[in-house]
């Protein structure tokens, strides 16, 4: 099977093969995926990070050969580059660049060059998670998005852990599935991760503890609330938004 690399900005991956099929997740630029299928202007891939399938329409296909080697870092920040004819590309954090050439501010995938005016920061990141997640704060909400143009909130948790070196799957149901469980929300630390079900009891939700009493999470946009033993509580509502499932701990170093 052909793998590739992601040359867009970033490219929808659809539940089917049409426009009318949701938007279930996004490659980002410089993700490897692999082609699994095709049929009538559309492939279906499979994005090698966090092994989610979905159909690409064929116009956004626009991709590099992967070369095995090729070293690759994940950019920490949204940066402009600037490729060999002199157009920008807006690169946004949890991207992947290549063979990065810190004397140049440099990168290159395959024969192309991208290169910055302003410095490059790459991750893992030596700041905090709640840090990262608070340069997304105010992001707006978008199903199956992972960019700071629109993210939802497993979108919101993978990127950030992504930038801090750590491989989350992609639906917050998966994510539950990650990490140690910790018992009471009063021993939860700045990064956990919250989760929330549905009256079925299935997880549908998932946030950032940021700090004592306090989510962070995406719903409507990137936000913060008040979190207690019995979910997120919206204070302009003045109620309770989401149900606390379960906490778990991740360790990045992993």
């Amino acid at each position: 099977m052909d793998k590739l690399i992601c040359a867009n900005v970033f490219v929808p991956l659809r539940t089917g093969p049409s426009h009318r099929s949701e938007q279930g997740s996004q490659l980002l630029f410089g993700e490897k995926y692999i082609l699994l299928d095709r049929s009538a202007g559309w492939i279906k891939v499979r994005n090698e990070f966090d092994g989610y399938e979905g159909w690409l329409d064929t116009d956004h296909h626009l991709y590099l050969e992967n070369r095995e080697g090729d070293r690759s870092e994940i950019l920490a920040i949204r940066t402009v580059f600037y490729d060999s004819k002199g157009d920008s590309l807006v690169i946004e954090a949890g991207s992947e660049i290549y063979n990065y050439n810190k004397a140049g501010n440099s990168f290159k995938i395959s024969d192309s060059k991208f290169t910055a005016r302003s410095e490059v920061i790459l991750g893992p990141v030596n700041e905090s998670v709640g840090r990262t997640a608070l340069r997304f704060l105010n992001c707006p909400y978008l199903w199956g998005g992972r960019t700071s143009s629109g993210m939802d909130c497993s979108g919101l948790t993978q990127t950030v852990y992504k930038i801090h070196g750590y491989k989350l799957p992609r639906d917050s149901f998966m994510q539950a599935e990650a990490g140690n469980t910790v018992s009471f929300i009063d021993e939860a630390q700045e990064g956990d991760l919250l989760f929330f079900d549905n009256d079925q009891g299935n997880i549908t939700h998932v946030g950032l503890v940021l700090g004592k009493g306090y989510v962070i999470h995406c719903s409507g946009k990137v936000r913060i609330d008040r979190i207690d033993h019995q979910g997120i509580y919206n204070e302009s509502l003045n109620r309770y938004t989401h149900r606390l499932r379960t906490i778990k701990r991740l360790k990045t170093e992993d």
